[in-house]
This record gives C-alpha cells, structure tokens and sequence, in this order.
C-alpha cells in the first residue's frame, strides 16, 4: 500500500476513534474526499477488525436508500494507541492489592486525581471561567495526551454539553479498577468548577467515554403572583 494511501486510512481510523459513532459522510466532508474514497477505506478497516458498524445506532436517511452506517472502533482498533506498560501496570495494581489491599487502590486512585488537577489546571484556568470554555480546554489537553476527545452539544436546550473521550490510554488497568475512572470524574469535576456525571466508559464496555458536563441552568418560572392578580388581591381586602 503507498504511503500516501496509508496514511489516509490511519486517518480515517483516527477520526473514527475520536468522533464515533460516525457515517462515512461526515468522514468524507472533515477529510475533504469523496464518499466513496472514504468507503474503500472502512471497508478496509473493518477486513482487518479495527472497526466497525455499529449496531441500533440511529439511522441517518440518505435519501431512498438504505439508512447510514455509524462506525465505532474496535477492542483491536484502539489497541494501537494503548500504553506500552497496560499489562505491566495492570499487575502492578494487583501485587499492590494482595499486599496492602482495597484501601491502597483507592488512596493511588486518589493520588492520581491529584495528578490529572495538577497537569490541566493551568490550561482550564486560562480559559476563562465559563464552563463550555473549559471543557474545551480540557478536550484539547487531553487530546494532546491520547484521549481524542471532544466536546458535543446535546440537546437544542444548551443547558450540558458532553466531553467524550475515544480513546483512553489505561482502558486495560480501568477494566479492572474502576477507580481509576471515578478518579478521573472527579478530577474534571474540580477542574471544570461544575458537578459532572460520567455516563459511559470504555473500560465499561461502551465505544466512548461519556462525562455530562452542565454549562448553564434553566431559566425556573417564576411562580409568584402577576400583577392583575395583585390588584385583584388588595381590591379584595380594602372592600372588607
């Protein structure tokens, strides 16, 4: 395969990883190529195993044809980007746990909250206060450091919007010690100055990792009297 032609599949892969679920259409207008460019190369992707479609996502219709695919990727797909040392690291938190137990997990998982404050704090300071801007911010360190993450919108409200990571460096050692993720949450928790709420992980089995971050509140209606009806009231009281 030609180099140019190798890197643009890693591209394509990339893309997936990092804003999946996603349709061939959407990777072909971001990548600038045709559709059916991008085509040859999924199904090249999913030959080898690194992604694939994803099941009961929600049909986008392409007109009268047939509804579009939405691809995620897989286990093997993300093992590219995985850190050299999982394994290692892995057993490491084990032999920790037999030796000192459940308690020395939590104070690493702890510790390693600190951590995550203490490496992104100066970023999200610089961005300002409002909470929209710091998450993204945050996407971006953490892009820089392997997450591929980004920040959706949800809704049509703009109340939350959702930092989504599509990759996860630790995924393995996460599997199997969940702290980790929780100290993860809480660490973006502090760092975004707002309470979060982590929907989905990749250590749990999901395509990304789903953190619910809350940019702005509702508007409550006011449940007071209208002035009519103050009007009304005093009326009332004078005549008694």
């Amino acid at each position: 395969m030609a180099v140019e032609e190798e890197s643009t599949r890693q591209s394509v892969l990339d893309l997936i990883i990092e804003k999946g679920p996603v349709t061939a259409a959407v990777l072909a207008k971001i990548l600038r190529l045709t559709t059916a460019a991008v085509r040859r190369h999924i199904t090249a992707l999913e030959e080898d195993g690194l992604i694939e479609h994803l099941e009961g996502s929600q049909p986008v219709r392409r007109g009268r044809g047939r509804p579009a695919r939405h691809y995620v990727a897989t286990d093997k797909g993300h093992q590219g980007r995985s850190e050299e040392y999982s394994d290692l690291a892995t057993k490491a938190l084990n032999y920790m746990k037999h030796i000192a137990g459940e308690e020395a997990i939590e104070n690493f998982a702890a510790a390693r909250s600190r951590d995550i404050e203490r490496r992104y704090a100066p970023v999200i300071r610089a961005a300002g206060t409002d909470p929209r801007s710091r998450a993204l911010a945050l996407a971006d360190a953490l892009t820089a450091d392997g997450y591929a993450a980004t920040v959706r919108e949800v809704g049509t409200g703009g109340f939350a919007v959702q930092l989504c990571q599509g990759h996860c460096p630790v995924q393995d050692v996460a599997g199997e010690f969940p702290q980790l993720c929780e100290a993860e949450t809480q660490a973006f928790s502090r760092l975004l100055d707002v309470h979060v709420q982590r929907l989905a992980t990749l250590a749990g089995g999901e395509h990304v990792c789903t953190t619910s971050v809350p940019v702005a509140l509702p508007t409550p209606r006011r449940r007071g009297r209208t002035k009519s009806q103050g009007i009304s009231r005093m009326n009332e009281e004078g005549q008694k």
